[in-house]
This record gives structure tokens, sequence and C-alpha cells, in this order.
């Protein structure tokens, strides 16, 4: 069972389910925000530098996804065994086909 995140002062804080790749964070109507999750360099966000939670709570390498909507962070789910990849596996061709070079 994954437990609550450590929420932060400037920053809502959620744990990634296994697969999600869009917000699941509900608005003041109960509509979700439904905003695709991307991979967060937060060393490089100007206005995470002036906050700094981020780096104090996890150092400067943390594997963070954000909202682009809402700006909730996710945290990786340590039972997603697919890693750093937010859009998936993808798929594997039926066919098995490898075609040669065009040459």
């Amino acid at each position: 069972m994954v437990q609550t995140p450590q929420q932060l002062p400037h920053h809502k804080v959620k744990i990634k389910k296994v697969g999600q790749r869009s917000c699941n964070e509900k608005d003041d109507k109960g509509k979700f925000c439904g905003g695709h999750l991307k991979r967060w360099y937060y060393m490089t966000d100007v206005v995470e530098q002036g906050c700094g939670d981020v780096e104090q709570a996890w150092g400067k390498d943390a594997e963070v996804y954000r909202c682009e909507y809402c700006k909730t962070l996710y945290l990786p789910n340590p039972e997603d065994l697919r890693g750093v990849n937010v859009a998936g596996q993808g798929q594997i061709s039926v066919f098995g086909l490898t075609l040669p070079p065009k040459g």
C-alpha cells in the first residue's frame, strides 16, 4: 500500500498510481484536472529556485512529475516497474517484422 507523501509548504504532493499519466486532482467543484504529468526538472526552474522546497525535501536529482495545469507534484509509485517513462512502454509489434533500411 502506498503511503501519503510528505507535503511541502508551497506544493501539493501526491504519489502516482501505477501507469498514471494524467492528473487526478479535483477542483472546488469536484471536476478532475486531467493535465498531463510531465517530468519536472526543478533545479532549472527559476520559480522553484526562489522557493527551494523540493530541493530541500528530496535533493537535487529526485524523480518528480508535475501537472501541466494545476502544478500538483507527483512522486513515482514504488510499485510501478516501468521506470521513468511516463508514457509507458508502448506496444510491441504483433507482426514481428524488421524492415531493412532504405538505401
